[in-house]
């Protein structure tokens, strides 16, 4: 449950928090499908969490911390008592439910706010969707990682839908990977949360800045794993990954033959000779022993930086240069990699502590165009996890879709 707040308190704390929670930094991850989007959305001005007067929903705690794991184990007593006493029973409705509707199944949704700490008790009974139960479905959405909009849109009803009995089985099961994460991780790291799609840097015990991402599809999935970034690559060539040629370049170029020109992708043979579109066999798997390469500047898949961290998989931190899927609900898009929003200022705090890099020497490389590496003087840990489930030390507890079925429920809210 969300803790013990007056009612007065919750409300005036939800509606400050929402007028921000979009604007947590991010970026979106998925070069092949980007290089064919023309949206080209600013990123969102950025926002921590002490803009708000609350700390009901989210606080300065990292998701991996020695805290955490005695929050979720409160988050655990709490749902267990719900799950004692019933837990909730569903809200079926095919109307759309929001301010100034008045419909009976209002008072059921009221029923399932109140149980979940959302709605103050007292407010029960009416069947009118007030300005009380919007401010309660936007603090609901902001704990499930749901567009804010107070609306109870169908991926928020099938959020509220998913069963006490599969939220407590979710809280046990990432109990035990907090209790494995939660030793020694350093005094700055990054956690590149997957299923919440959400980065953090890390330092002195407290969250300097949360960044929005764009992580791997279902079957393009991001891995799992422990690793050092070392490395920003600025102004950067991107190298098409083999199964990216495959799955999408060459689906592309049959359809559109000028679509690596259009890109400024070239082509190169395995001596490093450049091959002109025209010469390949787009009809069949010839394309993927070439190698393809797209040049630095406007429209690069990767942005303006790329940051490098040592694994088997290929994959790394970016810009991109689409910021339009980091306002949506569902950001599990890319090949693997990770597109971070607002990443200037994420790279600021990555070379912070490497000489010669300020924000000026940042913004001017970028603006220059060049190829630039900055090594970093001190290699920045990083851990790629899933947590789909946590506490806050206020109570709030946060539930994220099981999009990579690892926790064996499912992606049942976002299906």
């Amino acid at each position: 449950m969300d803790g013990k707040f007056s009612r007065r308190t919750f409300l005036a704390g939800v509606g400050a928090t929402v007028a921000g929670a979009r604007t947590a930094f991010a970026d979106t991850n998925d070069p092949a499908l980007d290089l064919l989007r023309s949206g080209n959305s600013a990123e969102w001005s950025d926002s921590f969490d002490s803009v708000s007067p609350t700390k009901v929903v989210r606080d300065f705690q990292p998701t991996l911390s020695k805290s955490a794991v005695k929050d979720i184990e409160a988050a655990l007593g709490a749902y267990t008592k719900i799950v004692d006493q019933g837990g909730w029973k569903k809200v079926t409705t095919t109307n759309r439910l929001s301010l100034g509707v008045r419909d009976r199944k209002v008072g059921d949704l009221r029923k399932r706010l109140i149980v979940s700490g959302d709605l103050d008790p007292s407010l029960t009974g009416s069947e009118v969707f007030d300005s009380y139960v919007e401010a309660a479905v936007k603090n609901f959405q902001l704990r499930h990682g749901i567009a804010v909009d107070g609306v109870i849109s169908t991926i928020t009803l099938s959020a509220l839908n998913v069963s006490a009995d599969a939220r407590l089985k979710q809280l046990e099961t990432n109990r035990v990977r907090l209790r494995s994460l939660s030793g020694r991780l350093g005094k700055r790291f990054v956690v590149v949360n997957v299923p919440a799609a959400e980065i953090e840097t890390v330092e002195g015990g407290r969250v300097h800045s949360r960044h929005t991402g764009v992580v791997g599809k279902i079957d393009r999935q991001t891995p799992i794993l422990n690793s050092k970034i070392f490395e920003v690559n600025f102004n950067p060539f991107w190298t098409v990954p083999k199964s990216i040629i495959r799955k999408d370049l060459i689906p592309f170029m049959q359809e559109k033959p000028n679509y690596l020109t259009e890109h400024r992708i070239r082509i190169y043979t395995e001596a490093g000779k450049e091959l002109q579109p025209e010469e390949v066999n787009w009809f069949s798997e010839e394309a993927v022993d070439y190698r393809f390469r797209q040049e630095p500047g406007e429209g690069n898949a990767l942005g303006q930086m790329r940051i490098n961290f040592p694994n088997t998989h290929q994959v790394y931190l970016h810009d991109t240069p689409n910021k339009s899927l980091f306002g949506t609900d569902v950001r599990f898009h890319s090949s693997g990699c990770i597109r971070v929003q607002n990443v200037r200022e994420f790279v600021r705090w990555l070379l912070k502590d490497t000489r010669g890099w300020d924000r000026t020497a940042i913004n001017e490389t970028i603006k220059s165009g060049e190829r630039i590496d900055a090594k970093m003087s001190r290699a920045v840990p990083l851990y790629l996890t899933y947590v789909t489930a946590w506490g806050t030390p206020t109570g709030a507890v946060h539930f994220r879709d099981d999009i990579y079925d690892r926790d064996g429920l499912g992606p049942v809210a976002l299906q």
